[in-house]
């Protein structure tokens, strides 16, 4: 295997689906500042290799054969604290945001989004902010401009 250089940022993929880590290896791999150090097909695998690789970001699906992805995140944030997470999911309701931010995200991407919106996701949360997409940050405006009284999907 290659060196990489210290100065990109390494990612783990996470999904039950080939096809979509495949795709995301390609869209990452464009980038020559993301490096993509793994890939795991479920939470318990995630968990695994988030302490093997010491990736900077992992993308984490929502829904996972085993352990789902909120508890993976909640494990692998609570093991590595300098881990960045993105949950990447096809669900834009506020309260799967929620979920992911409460166990330790500090990103949210949709799984319809353009192929940039993850690049910049992971730009953002390595730059020490909070990145989620705008269909999600758009329905939590909702819910808190309700006062939280608003029925959650």
């Amino acid at each position: 295997m290659a060196e990489v250089a210290d100065d990109k940022t390494r990612v783990l993929l996470v999904d039950d689906h080939p096809l979509v880590r495949q795709g995301l290896r390609t869209l990452l791999g464009a980038d020559p500042a993301i490096d993509v150090v793994g890939e795991a097909t479920d939470g318990n695998e995630a968990i695994r290799l988030a302490a093997d690789l010491a990736p900077h970001v992992v993308i984490m699906d929502l829904t996972l054969p085993d352990v789902q992805g909120s508890e993976a995140t909640r494990r692998i944030c609570h093991a590595a604290k300098d881990v960045k997470v993105i949950g990447l999911s096809a669900h834009s309701e506020q309260s799967y945001a929620s979920q992911m931010l409460k166990a330790g995200a500090t990103g949210y991407v949709v799984k319809d989004l353009a192929a940039e919106e993850l690049i910049t996701a992971i730009r953002t949360v390595m730059s020490g902010k909070i990145y989620l997409s705008s269909r999600v940050a758009g329905a939590m405006l909702d819910v808190l401009r309700d006062g939280g009284n608003r029925a959650q999907s």
